[in-house]
């Protein structure tokens, strides 16, 4: 029928338009929380800071540092691992590598004969061991987008009892870096049990020299007792806003990618929407000119 390829082609172009223009505001949006996440990361940095800095001092002012989150089990059996992705999909590949670094270390783990628990923060994270039989211990949603204080405070409260009453040796975590707008990679980090204050002073970017002459009250060894679990709030918290960070990041990305991939796409179709209709228009002028012939032949 003339006409019919080239209606479908233009429906096919409609359809594709309110694709790029939901993708397209999508990729805004995602701009915009990218820079908004970034803020709340660098504005959290002080705070980890200023704490990194008085566990410093308190181990040159010499505390017994002999606490649970210290405590060191040699060959670790069972390992908990806090996999951090996202509550959602459409952000490149975020979700996915992240989920199979995680993979990777459970199942090295298992193959060394140890055990395992998840911990998993996103939706995605959940959906994708559960589907694949892994247990899950604990599932956290709905924020991962955007994490407060409290939903990480939340999330290192289950850590820390898992930790201290032994039924992990050692704790992972597993999240997106954010390294610039255009570069983010998962890393793994050893999270529980805190490795020294040398290790606290990398992870929080304090001082590396501590001042000894500070006098603390109660104790040293009661000041260490409150801000170690600070310290490790404070650290899982920069870790999700990091992820977030990431995830917006990502986000935009693929959304621009989809954009221009619809551009492309409404180019094409529109060419061959103007061939098809070329080839209506010469079918209807050859039925025309055949038509005519004939009446000319009957009239002859």
């Amino acid at each position: 029928m003339p006409g019919g390829a080239e209606r479908v082609l233009r429906r096919r172009i409609g359809s594709v338009k309110n694709t790029k223009k939901i993708t397209r505001a999508m990729e805004l949006i995602a701009a915009t929380r990218v820079t908004r996440a970034r803020q709340r990361a660098n504005a959290a940095r002080p705070y980890a800071e200023q704490l990194t800095s008085v566990i410093e001092n308190l181990a040159a002012g010499g505390a017994d540092i002999d606490h649970p989150l210290l405590r060191q089990v040699e060959n670790p059996h069972t390992v908990a691992f806090v996999v951090c992705a996202g509550d959602r999909g459409l952000a490149g590949p975020y979700n996915s590598a992240v989920i199979r670094s995680a993979e990777r270390e459970i199942q090295a783990h298992r193959a060394d004969g140890g055990d395992y628990k998840i911990i998993s923060v996103g939706r995605k994270v959940k959906d994708y061991f559960t589907f694949r039989g892994f247990e899950i211990e604990r599932s956290f949603t709905g924020f991962t987008d955007n994490p407060t204080y409290e939903d990480a405070r939340r999330v290192a409260r289950v850590v820390r009892d898992l930790f201290d009453n032994g039924r992990v040796d050692q704790v992972e975590l597993i999240y997106t870096e954010f390294v610039s707008l255009g570069t983010q990679r998962p890393v793994v980090r050893r999270f529980l049990p805190l490795e020294s204050t040398e290790t606290i002073s990398e992870a929080g970017g304090g001082e590396a020299s501590a001042l000894a002459g500070f006098s603390f009250e109660p104790s040293p060894e009661g000041v260490l007792e409150d801000l170690l679990p600070q310290y490790v709030e404070a650290r899982l918290f920069a870790a999700l806003l990091e992820a977030a960070a990431s995830e917006h990041a990502n986000r935009q990305r693929a959304m621009k990618a989809a954009t221009e991939n619809a551009e492309e796409l409404i180019t094409k179709l529109a060419r061959d929407m103007n061939r098809a209709r070329q080839a209506s228009i010469t079918t209807e002028i050859m039925e025309i000119v055949s038509g005519a012939e004939a009446l000319e032949e009957d009239a002859a």
